[in-house]
């Protein structure tokens, strides 16, 4: 492995992170060289002392794979290939592996492969000059043939925009999917957060669902939604989404635009933090980057500190702005600890003018009176004499004020703030 420093970066916390996902892709890490430039070499990256270097330990611990933390060009991966007579790949190709390891839904597998011939189409004369011979006959293109090279990339474009099909059949589901969850006025909640932050293991603790969570970089790609009851009795849906990590692919990031949607056009984003991360400012810097590439940066935050347990004297808690809104919630999802503070700063959040109100329904009111149930916004009912109904509903004021003025029904100026 090789992690080069330059100026402006944090070389530890990269070089932790770097070996952290060596390992996550199931390799075996021999040995882990550094060392400082000013700027990148044109040919190598690394320059031809370094390189020189990177050949003999690599040579000497038996390395089966060279892996650079950084962006190599498709040139430079095949110089240095030449050079170490093994394969090099990038922290791309890392990233992009581990996630073609990890992908189990029919979509994160479209996704993943997407992303990975994206990557691969700059890169298929890699070793391939045996392949530049021309080839003719019945069927090839080009009067005199074609290159066994130019028939590859056309294969693998053809599947590129195969596989762009199948996935904009899958965007348009979950277009149908929120579009109804929008007509029940049903909000969404998606976590975001970087990457083993704990944001699975929150979701099920949420959910009770049991989504796989590990301690591991990116130990689920697959989006997973599910409801959860707040304790104003209101419901929301909560998703839990891909994890995000420094320098991530753009392939990845076209790639998984649909499943990040759902982050784009949630009401709610809970940003999962690891409590104890001693690099978490640089982490939150990080996931605010790829919230922005993805046009979710004006959607409201919550910001939600995990593993507090393994904080010593750290406790649940809710932390307020000036005016009373929640900014910030500490818990632990393992052990269940501010679990409820959680949901009630949701709820405060998506709901800031709950109210509690009674209700005089006519007999002509009944459509109201259904789509009160149908909202799940009735605590009780009692009927008059006279048919009319008398409803205690629990509803966001806004709501409730304006199926009223649709049903043509007087609605109470008083306002009881459910929360309080």
């Amino acid at each position: 492995m090789v992690h080069l420093e330059f100026s402006g970066t944090d070389f530890e916390a990269d070089r932790v992170e770097f070996i952290e996902l060596a390992r996550s892709a199931g390799l075996n890490v021999v040995g882990v060289i550094g060392g400082k430039r000013e700027r990148p070499d044109a040919g190598t990256y690394a320059g031809s002392g370094k390189v020189d270097e990177i050949a003999i330990t690599a040579k000497a611990a038996g390395a089966e794979l060279i892996v650079f933390n950084h962006d190599l060009s498709p040139s430079q991966e095949r110089n240095l290939e030449k050079r170490f007579e093994c394969r090099v790949i990038n922290r791309a190709g890392l990233i992009l592996d581990i996630f073609a390891r990890r992908a189990r839904s029919h979509e994160g597998k479209l996704q993943v492969e997407l992303a990975r011939l994206n990557h691969m189409a700059t890169r298929l004369v890699r070793g391939w000059t045996h392949l530049e011979r021309q080839k003719g006959g019945i069927g090839l293109r080009g009067g005199m043939g074609e290159t066994q090279l130019e028939i590859d990339r056309r294969l693998l474009r053809g599947r590129m925009d195969t596989l762009k099909k199948q996935l904009e059949t899958v965007k348009s589901r979950r277009a149908q999917n929120r579009q109804g969850r929008q007509r029940a006025e049903i909000p969404t909640v998606s976590l975001v957060g970087y990457t083993n932050a704990g944001k699975s293991t929150l979701f099920n603790a949420m959910t009770g669902d049991a989504t796989f969570a590990s301690n591991q970089l990116f130990a689920t790609l697959d989006t997973t939604v599910r409801k959860v009851e707040l304790p104003t009795g209101e419901t929301a849906v909560l998703a839990d989404t891909v994890g995000f990590i420094r320098d991530l692919p753009h392939d990845l990031i076209a790639a998984f635009r649909a499943t990040l949607e759902e982050s784009r056009d949630a009401e709610l984003l809970l940003h999962v933090i690891d409590a104890g991360d001693s690099e978490r400012g640089a982490r939150i810097e990080q996931v605010e980057e790829v919230l922005k590439e993805i046009g979710a940066d004006d959607v409201p935050r919550l910001q939600v500190f995990n593993k507090i347990d393994l904080r010593e004297g750290e406790t649940p808690r809710i932390e307020l702005d000036d005016l009373g809104v929640p900014q910030r919630v500490f818990l632990s999802a393992r052990s269940g600890e501010g679990l409820d503070l959680l949901r009630t700063a949701i709820a405060a959040r998506l709901y800031p003018d709950l109210s509690e109100e009674d209700l005089l329904l006519p007999p002509r009111a009944a459509k109201l009176r259904a789509q009160l149930y149908q909202l799940h916004a009735v605590i009780s009912e009692s009927t008059d004499d006279d048919g009319s109904s008398r409803l205690r509903v629990r509803l966001p004021y806004s709501r409730l004020e304006r199926l009223c003025h649709e049903a043509g029904v007087s609605l109470p100026v008083r306002v009881t703030p459910a929360l309080n």
